[in-house]
């Protein structure tokens, strides 16, 4: 399925082995948007035409993550370092073998999606108006103690993940403003048993409880609005 013939001159592959192992050089000379529009075709059926996800979180935003990051993820559910049914049958080298990766990486970390509604002027067709509206999503508020989420947010994660959990440029760490507060709950219930690793699980999650968990995310709810 994520196979594709390339034709005699269209582009230039560079066989480096192993995605992870990928300088920022070599990656470039594997990147190939078209064929990673191509493979997002199927990835569209889960995670949205425009990488925004769906069913209230249950296929996270893959929209606007950094390429390294959806890299070494694509690689954790091949190597099933992290498990995941509905990815099994295609992150396998059948289906998205390795040299495809940085492609797929590469066309999701640019898609750019919007949190509102631009206004328009009088020439804007409705045609364009519709295809702006589908590039627009928004996080809906969730309940919780926003202030003191904002407190735990910069005490525990505003290093790695960037003021108001935008990210940080040139960062392999994902940005958490704009995700589903659903998915990101139920990695962090992940971290906290050990099923998804965490570099910093036991100091940060173990001894997390529901209602930290929930302030955090209603804090995180609000930074995209």
């Amino acid at each position: 399925m994520f196979k594709y013939l390339m034709f005699f001159g269209a582009f230039l592959f560079i066989s480096v082995g192993h995605a992870e192992d990928m300088t920022e050089e070599q990656m470039a000379a594997e990147i190939d948007l078209d064929l990673g529009e191509e493979i997002h075709e199927v990835c569209a059926g889960c995670h949205g035409e425009f990488g925004q996800g769906g069913k209230k979180g249950e296929y996270p935003r893959l929209a606007g993550l950094p390429a390294k990051y959806i890299m070494e993820q694509v690689k954790n559910f091949k190597s099933e370092k992290r498990k995941n049914m509905p990815m099994r049958p295609y992150a396998n080298d059948r289906e998205l073998p390795d040299e495809d990766i940085p492609s797929i990486a590469a066309y999701l970390s640019q898609i750019k999606l919007t949190s509102k509604m631009p206004e328009f002027d009088k020439n804007t067709t409705a045609y364009e108006k519709l295809l702006i509206a589908k590039k627009v999503f928004n996080i809906a508020r969730v309940d919780g103690d926003i202030e003191s989420g904002k407190e735990m947010y910069v005490d525990d994660c505003k290093l790695c993940h960037g003021k108001n959990g935008k990210g940080k440029k040139g960062s392999e760490t994902p940005p958490l403003s704009g995700q589903y507060t659903e998915y990101m709950t139920r990695q962090i219930q992940h971290f906290a048993t050990g099923e998804r690793w965490h570099e910093y699980a036991e100091d940060l999650f173990e001894d997390m409880e529901p209602e930290e968990i929930q302030a955090i995310m209603a804090y995180l709810s609000t930074t995209d609005d």
